[in-house]
């Protein structure tokens, strides 16, 4: 509750910055397509029933995003990568894998006072939908779909023609429950992975 109200509250203040900021649009085009080099790096807290908890590993893999700006300062970003991750518990039992499509949504505010730089943070919403699961030693699993909050802060590196550098860290809150047939065991997870990215962008 407190990781939601904390994520509720920062998209608010990103939501008053965008409805207060200045609304001129400039010459570099409304769009801005990026790919990036995604680095997925969970931060889990998870408790099985039977005692224990489980680890999930990290996993990099490519992301693209489109990003579209309303104004030269508020834009919204939709991302899309597809990651897999192993699964095991604290006591060595292989628990499978998982395949997630995370698509997250930000309302971005955009720094322009400087020209070598174009800094920028968000805030929005994430659902990640779990498909392909493998139970490994544990025989058939179900993983639970999540609605969560996602934060963000990032950096546009201005080239020539149009084209970008970029960075970009997203802090996304993802929860699940894995349940283990037919046994009866389940693994309540909070993710909440690290999103960082480095790739390069082009607006139109």
């Amino acid at each position: 509750m407190k990781k939601t109200a904390l994520c509720a509250l920062a998209f608010f203040a990103a939501t008053q910055a965008a409805f207060a900021a200045d609304s001129t649009n400039t010459n570099n085009g409304k769009w801005m397509v990026r790919a990036r080099a995604l680095g997925v790096i969970p931060q889990e807290d998870s408790s099985l029933n039977i005692g224990g908890h489980v680890k999930v590993d990290n996993s990099v893999v490519p992301e693209l995003d489109v990003t579209y700006f309303f104004t030269d300062n508020i834009s919204a970003e939709l991302i899309a990568a597809v990651t897999k991750h192993n699964v095991h518990t604290n006591g060595g039992v292989d628990a499978g894998s998982a395949w997630l499509l995370p698509p997250t949504l930000t309302l971005q505010y955009h720094f322009n006072q400087l020209e070598a730089i174009k800094p920028y943070v968000g805030a929005g919403i994430n659902y990640t939908h779990f498909y392909n699961e493998d139970a490994g030693a544990l025989n058939a699993v179900k993983y639970e779909d999540s609605w969560g909050a996602a934060l963000q802060a990032g950096v546009d590196v201005p080239l020539q023609n149009n084209w970008y550098l970029n960075a970009d860290v997203k802090k996304v809150f993802i929860n699940t429950t894995a349940k283990f047939a037919p046994s009866g065991v389940r693994a309540d997870v909070d993710l909440d992975p690290w999103l960082v990215g480095v790739g390069v962008g082009y607006r139109f």
